[in-house]
């Protein structure tokens, strides 16, 4: 049975071939540069695509949640990190967790490495998480005080365990010079490593975001990368320069149930609870919210002529059509969206549907 005729509804697909092919060229990248990849798979959130990136030598993952990483434990991985300041209220989780699965933590102040400290049963490694610019979360690079009375507040428990500086540089998703921002990552990191490595011998660094991992070849003395978008990618990783479309895996599949010729829209069951609202501008200043691919019996085919989400609302979306999409499409027929976020799109909608029909799990959806 084709995948398309299992589809009566948004459903979210997911190509393999497109999925491993990131994967590959990431874990290529980081082996060519000596560094460790360590994805995040807030992305994906899936034990399948898990498997696959074991294959491409991958052996650790990040997640952004105690939720997601209890999702991943007992599936082999080496460690799972958790890159979200820890929540001193999920204390006995990650104790449960910590029993049987290597688990690291991001700890950002003193107080919540005390109560660690105080309560943790099993051993947790831990990253002091570092704002080098982002301005998000995490320790002024420049804040000694504060990152020495974390270390200190560690040294006390037998259970806390330093392993290094984590930093997200968030800011090469708008600032345009990214050369300039990974400047000031591997600087940041690099003083760090210096300042600390005779006290912590075993010491590593971590950064990790899409744009920078994908288009960066200078990573200094950096350890570990983490992104996590690579492996889908999307339409905004597409608009920053980090992948072209046909990289992108994943695509809402969505039921046409209107066309209006003479306005040039399509409306599409497909709307905010399933891409959930992400947007570009376009350069006339319309928005939009996903780019129309042609769905074939072995994936999807990008048009020449363009044709995108130009409104969405709660489970509706209409597009912006074009001459080409208008000749060929009639109610009843399925569109593909490129999302233009993907993490968010794969949290939506809670599982996948691969290109053979097979169905795919996610964490949201089990």
């Amino acid at each position: 049975m084709s995948y398309l005729d299992q589809i009566t509804s948004p459903t979210l697909l997911l190509d393999e071939r497109i999925c491993r092919s990131n994967l590959q060229k990431m874990a290529e990248k980081a082996k060519r540069h000596g560094l460790n990849l360590v994805p995040h798979f807030k992305t994906a959130q899936s034990h399948i695509v898990g498997e696959w990136a074991k294959e491409y030598g991958i052996k650790e993952i990040t997640v952004s949640s105690i939720k997601m990483a209890e999702y991943f434990c007992g599936q082999g991985w080496e460690n799972i990190h958790i890159a979200f300041p820890f929540n001193p209220l999920e204390t006995k989780k990650l104790n449960d967790l910590a029993k049987n699965q290597s688990i690291s933590v991001q700890l950002i102040n003193e107080e919540v490495t005390k109560k660690l400290a105080a309560e943790l049963e099993f051993l947790v490694g831990f990253f002091i998480e570092i704002d080098a610019g982002y301005g998000r979360t995490g320790v002024e690079v420049s804040d000694f005080g504060m990152i020495e009375s974390i270390m200190r507040a560690a040294k006390v428990s037998g259970k806390l365990k330093f392993k290094g500086f984590y930093l997200h540089a968030g800011h090469t998703y708008y600032e345009p010079d990214k050369n300039a921002v990974y400047e000031q990552t591997r600087a940041a990191l690099s003083m760090l490593k210096n300042k600390y490595i005779t006290e912590y011998p075993q010491l590593i660094t971590r950064t990790g975001d899409t744009p920078g991992c994908s288009v960066m070849e200078d990573f200094g003395d950096i350890d570990e990368i983490g992104p996590g978008n690579f492996v889908f990618f999307d339409m905004m990783q597409v608009n920053l320069g980090s992948c072209k479309m046909d990289d992108v895996a994943v695509a809402l599949a969505v039921p046409v149930v209107d066309i209006k010729k003479d306005k040039k829209e399509i409306l599409v069951h497909g709307g905010g609870v399933h891409l959930s609202k992400d947007v570009l501008t376009e350069l006339d200043g319309s928005k939009n919210f996903g780019e129309v691919v042609y769905l074939k019996e072995n994936g999807w085919e990008i048009p020449l002529q363009r044709s995108y989400l130009k409104s969405i609302s709660q489970e509706h979306g209409i597009i912006k059509a074009s001459d080409d999409l208008l000749s060929k499409v009639k109610i009843g027929d399925i569109l593909g969206i490129l999302p233009i976020h993907s993490c968010m799109t794969a949290d939506c909608m809670g599982s996948y549907l691969g290109i053979n029909g097979q169905q795919i799990d996610h964490a949201e959806g089990d």
